[in-house]
């Protein structure tokens, strides 16, 4: 068997773009606006399975709507999505795909309904096939994965995120308290409720809160798309229509528009370290931050890159 390489030209690159976020962080919308970039005049497809509240959007966007009803197995979101791109879709919006994971029979009931099968009230023996009732689940879950990078069409997938928590003690009170454990990413300890290795097969993910409604924060954004979404502008329509023509190629170069003047992802994991390591809140650096700069500074992102010594400096005077 021979075995042929050539020239790698970029042409016709399907995207696959996570969007994840909580309550109020815009995430839907966003959604509805990146699709309506990525099609232009035509309709894109929505698959729904938050009971039809994407039908809130009809008036502002041209979009289809599928429901996708529990219980939510891999094999089901894979049907839909595969007959929305068999019907022309150049976008599909799945919204959410976190049920997919945590809903009404999906991935995590799936295993419960396996180790129940399978050990029923005996719980040494629950205890001796924890693992081999996640098979069936989990394999149905790679294959819908797989099936997803076949897809012609561009997928936006819609993620639930949660915050992720810590128990410490009081030193002084002795008691328990509950707080948001912070991430390595500076993202605040939000994570989309997904199988942890879902989002290493996405071309870009992005993570919305409720601070910043639309407002990006990185969680995996390379090099050569850093510049498509601008972390201190919300993502929009624009931002659509500039994604599609770098995954179109064929002119082999990004868009000419000019990259955010915000400081990089590595230099908000320095100032996220910075503060922890120093024991500062992260909210008085942020408000420092808006009053220099006479105007609100809702995330560490949004720092604009001539303030970032600055900053610096300031967390040093701060832990004195």
């Amino acid at each position: 068997m021979s075995f042929i390489f050539r020239k790698a030209e970029r042409e016709n690159v399907a995207l696959l773009i996570g969007l994840v976020g909580g309550t109020g962080s815009g995430k839907t919308f966003t959604a509805m606006r990146l699709a309506s970039g990525i099609c232009g005049d035509r309709p894109f497809a929505v698959i729904d399975t938050e009971a039809g509240r994407a039908k809130h959007y009809a008036d502002q966007f041209n979009f289809d709507h599928g429901d996708l009803a529990p219980p939510f197995r891999p094999e089901a979101y894979t049907e839909a999505i595969h007959a929305a791109d068999k019907a022309g879709y150049p976008v599909i919006v799945v919204d959410s795909t976190s049920l997919v994971w945590a809903g009404d029979g999906g991935v995590l009931d799936w295993q419960e309904e396996e180790l129940n099968r399978m050990a029923g009230d005996d719980w040494k023996k629950r205890e001796a096939v924890k693992m081999a009732a996640w098979i069936k689940p989990k394999m149905a879950h790679k294959k819908m994965v797989q099936s997803l990078l076949q897809v012609r069409a561009h997928l936006i997938l819609c993620f639930r995120a949660e915050q992720k928590v810590e128990m410490t003690r009081d030193p002084e009170t002795k008691k328990m308290i509950i707080q948001a454990k912070q991430s390595l990413t500076g993202l605040d300890g939000w994570i989309p409720v997904c199988d942890k290795s879902l989002p290493f097969e996405l071309t870009t993910s992005l993570l919305f809160t409720a601070d910043a409604p639309g407002i990006p924060k990185p969680i995996k954004l390379q090099e050569q798309h850093r510049a498509l979404f601008p972390l201190n502008q919300q993502v929009n329509e624009d931002s659509g229509r500039r994604i599609a023509e770098w995954a179109k190629g064929g002119a082999k170069k990004v868009p000419n528009i000019a990259p955010a003047e915000c400081i990089t992802v590595d230099q908000v994991i320095f100032l996220t370290d910075s503060l922890a390591e120093k024991g500062v809140a992260k909210e008085r650096l942020l408000a420092a931050a808006g009053k220099a700069l006479g105007h609100e500074v809702s995330t560490l992102a949004t720092l604009p890159s001539e303030f970032y010594d600055k900053a610096k400096m300031w967390i040093e005077r701060a832990a004195t």
